[in-house]
């Protein structure tokens, strides 16, 4: 096995300045509309030290939403830990992305602005998505158009349900009525039974607090 290169401690804390003043700026506005000298500025750091870490701005922006995606898998994965009906994870999905938004909208903003959100199938950022829905259409607790197409239906919606969180100005119960309204609509949409749509999609307000 080939030796890692090691990475200094400088250029550890010249990345990290980076990436902090990424999301402050990927926050408000696009990657197109932040010059690499914006960036640079606002990290403390030379121009030249951003291309000795991302190879353009695309680059940039991608491996920070990656960074945030992956960061939301762990909030999933934590929240289904011990859940077995593949729809109960489906839906937890959502209600942890809802809460991931609320408290943490820097991110959820610099995930929903990049190019890197994720919409194939088989990316092995969704493998526990597709796994859910596989398992969901072969016990027939969806339809069988889910086993093709529920990863981007679900994902859409997620990225649905953050952008409205984002923007939401309002009381915890109104937000907590719209993520109520649609869960159930994206339940049913995949062809969950009725009632266990309208059962599962009476969490919410166990999941959306008021934001600070």
């Amino acid at each position: 096995m080939l030796d890692q290169p090691l990475i200094s401690p400088r250029a550890t804390r010249t990345r990290s300045a980076l990436v902090t003043a990424g999301f402050d700026l990927l926050a408000t506005k696009p990657i197109d509309a932040i010059a690499i000298d914006e960036l640079v500025a606002a990290a403390g750091v030379g121009k030249g030290s951003f291309f000795n870490h991302f190879a353009d701005k695309q680059a940039f922006a991608s491996a920070l939403a990656t960074e945030v995606r992956l960061e939301l898998e762990q909030h999933v994965d934590r929240a289904n830990n011990g859940l077995t009906d593949p729809v109960e994870r489906i839906a937890g999905g959502l209600l942890t992305c809802a809460n991931f938004a609320i408290e943490k909208p820097k991110r959820a903003a610099v995930l929903l602005r990049s190019v890197a959100n994720v919409t194939d199938p088989k990316h092995p950022l969704n493998k526990g998505l597709a796994d859910d829905f596989y398992e969901a259409v072969r016990l027939g607790l969806v339809r069988p158009e889910a086993r093709e197409s529920g990863v981007l239906y679900w994902l859409g919606l997620c990225q649905t349900v953050i952008a409205y969180l984002l923007e939401w100005t309002g009381d915890s119960s109104q937000a907590e009525a719209r993520i109520a309204d649609l869960l159930l609509f994206g339940l049913a949409g995949i062809g969950v039974d009725h009632r266990r749509a309208e059962e599962l999609s009476t969490r919410p307000h166990n999941v959306v607090r008021a934001k600070q």
